[in-house]
């Protein structure tokens, strides 16, 4: 029987790339997102080996009604890309936005949070799978105008370490990745639609693509069994943190 991995926000970025390349290395993937054409796309592409689950994580009660509805022959889920995330604003703490505020806390922590405790009893209970967050390189330290954002990143990688601690006694696996600069849609919702200001974040750097880092989730999930990737930085070249980049200009 095929392995089975679910990834949220797999609708685009990192979470579509993930679920493109879970699939073609012979996982059946549960795609989760909140965009139902674009996981219809994907069912169509895929067929029986994809699963999908229209839903936003910000909503407990519709993620636990779907992940509750699952087929028995989809329940045991192998592998969790906790990938649904994003970033709104960059505007000083003072003069932020309590909308992106809300939005990323009940996203990126609070979403999280959700499918882990929804999912991740059956993995102890069966004392197999792998649970894989994407954080980012934001939470390892503060960046200007980045405040509600990195704490968000902060608390993956808290919460990251959390869950390692509580599971160590099982065969359960955790790992954090943690992205720099990647060229998805992240910055155009981050400045909600603007594609020039969007585009001016990658400017003068050859970015990280959807697909490096599904090539890592990849990596650490097939790992030998006694191997635990408990933590990956995964930069661009010219990029030594999260704020220090050097451009060629």
């Amino acid at each position: 029987m095929k392995q089975i991995a679910l990834i949220t926000g797999a609708t685009s970025g990192i979470g579509e790339a993930c679920a493109r390349r879970f699939l073609a290395a012979g996982y059946r993937v549960i795609a989760t997102g909140r965009n139902s054409a674009r996981l219809e796309a994907l069912k169509a592409e895929f067929a029986d080996n994809v699963l999908t689950l229209a839903f936003d994580v910000r909503d407990r009660e519709a993620t636990r009604a779907a992940l509750a509805a699952l087929p028995a022959d989809w329940a045991e889920v192998d592998v969790l890309v906790n990938n649904a995330g994003l970033a709104l604003g960059l505007e000083p703490e003072y003069e932020g936005d309590f909308a992106d505020w809300d939005a990323m806390i009940d996203t990126n922590i609070k979403g999280l949070l959700t499918v882990t405790r929804l999912v991740v009893p059956s993995m102890v209970a069966r004392n197999r799978g792998h649970v894989i967050n994407v954080g980012s390189v934001a939470g390892d330290a503060a960046y200007a105008n980045g405040n509600v954002y990195c704490a968000t990143k902060a608390a993956v990688k808290a919460l990251t370490d959390g869950l390692r601690i509580d599971v160590a006694h099982t065969a359960v696996r955790v790992t954090l990745l943690k992205p720099g600069l990647v060229e998805t849609n992240f910055s155009n919702i981050r400045f909600h639609g603007d594609d020039a200001r969007a585009d001016r974040v990658y400017e003068g750097i050859t970015p990280l693509t959807g697909d490096d880092i599904a090539d890592a989730t990849l990596y650490a999930a097939q790992a030998p069994a006694h191997v635990q990737i408990a933590e990956m930085l995964i930069l661009a070249t010219h990029q030594a943190n999260g704020s220090t980049i050097v451009r060629n200009t």
